[in-house]
């Protein structure tokens, strides 16, 4: 929230010896991490789906939590945002869980499944579908160009390339310095 008074008040209601409300105002790195995440789970479901083992998943994570930052910053949200529970800690639960709607979703795209047969037989929203051309169009937006993931996801929702160009394409990539 933008103004702490408001905030704390909500807190003091809703918080519990089992629920620990955290504060923050930086409402745009939230909303951009929340959001973001759920296309970064699709990948690390991909990924799970083709065999391609934790390391990969690993990669996935921390590269994909950078490019939520990016994207974050450029919006005027904040890097301490990114390393705290709605960046990092959302992420790290969202694409670490395999009954995660989204990492499930991407787990059922690596085995082959078509995206349409597999959101047909859901109950539940996976938001990464609906998000992940939208977060694409906001980095671009945004002047942010390199936040391959979320292209590669993107790519394969709306049936440009496979799975496993996705990770051809990514591989590929010229090896740099992290940022």
């Amino acid at each position: 929230a933008r103004e702490r008074e408001p905030a704390l008040a909500i807190r003091g209601l809703i918080a519990d010896e089992r629920f620990r409300p955290y504060l923050s105002d930086d409402p745009v790195g939230a909303e951009v991490a929340g959001a973001a995440k759920n296309v970064i789970a699709i990948a690390c479901g991909i990924a799970w789906g083709l065999g391609l083992g934790e390391n990969a998943r690993a990669a996935l994570l921390t590269r994909g939590l950078a490019e939520i930052g990016r994207i974050a910053a450029a919006l005027g949200g904040r890097a301490e945002t990114m390393a705290g529970l709605a960046g990092l800690g959302d992420l790290t639960l969202t694409a670490g869980s395999r009954t995660s709607r989204n990492t499930s979703f991407g787990h059922a795209l690596g085995q082959g499944e078509a995206a349409d047969a597999v959101l047909k037989g859901r109950r539940t929203v996976t938001e990464g579908f609906w998000t992940a051309e939208a977060i694409t169009g906001l980095a671009a937006r945004a002047g942010v160009e390199d936040v391959p993931i979320i292209q590669a996801v993107d790519d394969v929702l709306a049936g440009r390339i496979t799975t496993g160009e996705a990770i051809e394409t990514l591989l590929a990539r010229p090896i740099g310095r992290e940022r």
